[in-house]
């Protein structure tokens, strides 16, 4: 019953449709080249038979001319006693025979040039058997006539043979195409229902399910280690929208909660006018810092799934790095850092010039923050075997390289910074940013402090 079904499903696929089809060509120029084969041995075959005729008769009508009927009689009735497969037969006006091999004029009709095809009574192994033959006849003169043929029993059986062979050939082919296009089906059916299995298992929720790839490299093997990267890219995407939604509740949760119970308890007491607008202004700076976190979120949404794809264009990477260099100066020396900058003129890179200075903010904002009171900042932007490279570098405490992976998550913040302000997007959105320019990030040490490399692509 499950073979029946299998068969079935397998009759009904594309493959099985494209064999058929396939098989049905192939069928038919199998067909035409075995007929054409045929046609061309049975036309020599008969060509040689009609040439051998020819012959004879223009030998024959030679000796006749030369040594006149008595003499061709006898060299007929030397030929009869040595040919096996050639037929003679020389009649008088009556249609009596004078020599030959043949028992008496076939009882046919004669075609255009003297060709008449006809059967004829031979002994063979002590038994009398119709053959048939091949003949041209010639007129003496005087009523007197001449026929010379050839058995063509013989050829007669070999076209006959090529004729079934010719037969057997085209069904064997079409069945073997059949039986192969069944098999070719249900291998191919095989693949497709482990790949519709999986989708069904990824569906009902098991994410980690991958499609089987045989290890042939054909097209249904290249096709599965697409759809193989395809899915773990969606369970990336899909583990990080629940880390996202996990970290939202876990971090957002104080800060809302924090809001409630200050303007819960600014309603409950008898607060005056500084103390409401004290209260509203705080409320006013926790909901900015919320949005910036949503804001951020979004951007690496963004980012991420390629929806800003269409507003990357090329733009001027050293004049955007150079305008960020002098507004963060003001910044370190008020700090009392120094911001040294080193850019290469005339770089561009294509992507979204909006999310790279953001990116680039986040880094210098970070350098600013994390450094100490009189530390060193470098901005550098330069041609690395002729790929743009940025290179923003601190004096602090850098990142213990255990992290410098995971650093680059959502919502991560190490233990040195936890009592600092943020929200622990800023690296996110700068792998996010890298991701969608095709540029390698790198976190190094900077003995001391931390070094961020983003190398892009070769102009």
């Amino acid at each position: 019953m499950n073979l029946g079904i299998n068969l079935s499903r397998a009759i009904r696929t594309t493959a099985f449709r494209m064999s058929l089809i396939y098989l049905v060509l192939f069928g038919v120029s199998v067909f035409l080249l075995l007929s054409f084969i045929y046609w061309w041995t049975a036309g020599i075959t008969t060509l040689q038979t009609d040439d051998t005729i020819d012959a004879e008769i223009t030998g024959l009508s030679e000796q006749y001319r030369a040594n006149g009927l008595a003499g061709l009689a006898n060299i007929v009735r030397e030929r009869s006693q040595n040919e096996r497969q050639s037929l003679y037969l020389l009649i008088d006006p009556n249609r009596k025979s004078l020599a030959g091999n043949l028992n008496a004029w076939p009882e046919v009709e004669t075609q255009e040039g003297g060709w008449l095809d006809f059967p004829y009574q031979r002994p063979v192994s002590g038994k009398v058997m119709t053959h048939e033959a091949r003949g041209r006849h010639l007129l003496l003169g005087n009523g007197f006539q001449l026929l010379v043929g050839r058995d063509i029993h013989e050829r007669m059986r070999i076209e006959k043979i090529m004729r079934r062979s010719l037969l057997w050939a085209v069904v064997l082919t079409l069945a073997l195409g059949l039986i192969g296009g069944l098999f070719m089906s249900r291998n191919l059916l095989r693949r497709v229902e482990a790949i519709n299995r999986t989708s069904r298992d990824i569906m009902a929720g098991d994410l980690h399910q991958r499609i089987p790839v045989t290890g042939g490299d054909d097209e249904l093997d290249q096709l599965a280690v697409n759809l193989n990267e395809m899915l773990e890219q969606i369970e990336r995407l899909v583990m990080g929208m629940r880390q996202v939604t996990e970290n939202i509740a876990h971090d957002l949760r104080s800060p809302l909660n924090r809001l409630r119970s200050r303007l819960e308890v600014t309603l409950m007491g008898d607060a005056s006018d500084v103390d409401y607008r004290d209260a509203l202004q705080q409320t006013i700076d926790e909901t900015a810092d919320l949005l910036e976190t949503f804001n951020a979120l979004l951007n690496i949404a963004q980012a991420e799934s390629g929806q800003l794809e269409a507003d990357k264009k090329d733009f001027n990477l050293s004049a955007l790095v150079r305008n960020m260099a002098e507004l963060y100066e003001p910044v370190a020396e008020e700090k009392r850092m120094t911001l040294t900058s080193e850019v290469a003129p005339g770089i561009t890179v294509f992507g979204n010039k909006h999310l790279m200075s953001q990116a680039l903010s986040n880094l210098l904002d970070n350098a600013v923050k994390y450094s100490p009171s009189g530390g060193k900042l470098m901005l550098v932007l330069r041609l690395n075997e002729n790929r743009p490279q940025l290179v923003i570098a601190d004096s602090g405490a850098g990142i213990a390289e255990a992290d410098r992976v995971r650093v680059l998550d959502r919502f991560v913040r190490l233990e040195a910074s936890r009592n600092s302000p943020g929200s622990g997007l800023g690296l996110s959105l700068v792998k996010a940013v890298a991701q969608l320019h095709c540029a390698d990030i790198e976190l190094e040490d900077n003995l001391p402090g931390l070094r961020v490399v983003l190398t892009f692509e070769e102009q």
